[in-house]
């Protein structure tokens, strides 16, 4: 199935958008670093990023099982449905 494609987020440039499937729920952003120089966790729809000395986090809207990971500067959380 082809995802559903929405611009989600437009802070700083650096555009979060939001991939819909019948299963689960998909967030991308480009974030530019590397997943050695930044974590990334979600708690209670809360999704923190911390790179550094930066933080910034952003609500996801869906419940379920939510999964964060970074990889090759792209940020990607998958929340099961």
């Amino acid at each position: 199935m082809t995802p559903q494609l929405q611009q989600f987020d437009d802070r700083d440039g650096d555009a979060l958008r939001r991939y819909e499937y019948d299963d689960s729920v998909v967030y991308a952003a480009d974030i530019g670093t590397e997943a050695d120089e930044t974590t990334v966790d979600v708690v209670d729809g809360t999704v923190m990023i911390v790179s550094g000395d930066e933080q910034a986090d952003f609500e996801i809207a869906e419940s379920g099982t939510a999964e964060a990971i970074i990889k090759n500067g792209v940020l990607t959380v998958e929340v099961a449905r």
